[in-house]
């Protein structure tokens, strides 16, 4: 198995953890010199934080261990494209490359709605591979967000039962 998909792997695990707190299942890694040097999934709603992004994480992370917030020759992993702020922080932290699994045409800021990461008009750019696992990755997202319409959908049935059993 390629390397990059030995990695996505291993997000796409942080991504099922953040599935079974009801988080959007997003997973990241950071590796550097073929070593997992942080692993993050989403939390914004364990921590109702709208930066608490699985990127986000796992760069902190990274920077801890590193102690230094230069990341210059790290790869980041990452299930789902990057987000306008994802993109930033990647690109102020300096990450040497990163590889996203499943594209996103509404937010992804990694080459599908506009590419943050290879724009030379900043001082850094990050070389960019996508579509790593998309498949798995994109099935990860789909069948969360088809869960949520289903629950949504149920309790919406459960309140017209009551509201019209209290008249």
């Amino acid at each position: 198995m390629e390397k990059d998909q030995i990695y996505m792997k291993m997000a796409i695990e942080e991504a099922k953890k953040a599935e079974s707190m009801g988080e959007v299942p997003i997973g990241c890694i950071i590796v550097l010199n073929d070593q997992v040097i942080a692993r993050a999934h989403n939390l914004r709603e364990t921590k109702q934080s709208a930066t608490a992004h699985a990127e986000l994480l796992a760069i902190e992370k990274a920077c801890n261990f590193l102690e230094s917030w230069r990341l210059e020759d790290a790869v980041l992993y990452v299930t789902l494209e990057p987000c306008a702020m994802c993109s930033g922080a990647i690109l102020l932290s300096r990450i040497k490359r990163v590889v996203y699994g499943a594209f996103d045409p509404k937010g992804g800021c990694a080459g599908t709605f506009m590419n943050l990461l290879t724009d030379d008009r900043f001082n850094h750019t990050s070389e960019v591979t996508s579509g790593v696992l998309k498949e798995e990755c994109g099935e990860l997202l789909t069948n969360f967000f088809k869960k949520i319409r289903r629950q949504k959908k149920g309790k919406s049935k459960i309140m017209d039962e009551n509201t019209t059993s209290n008249f």
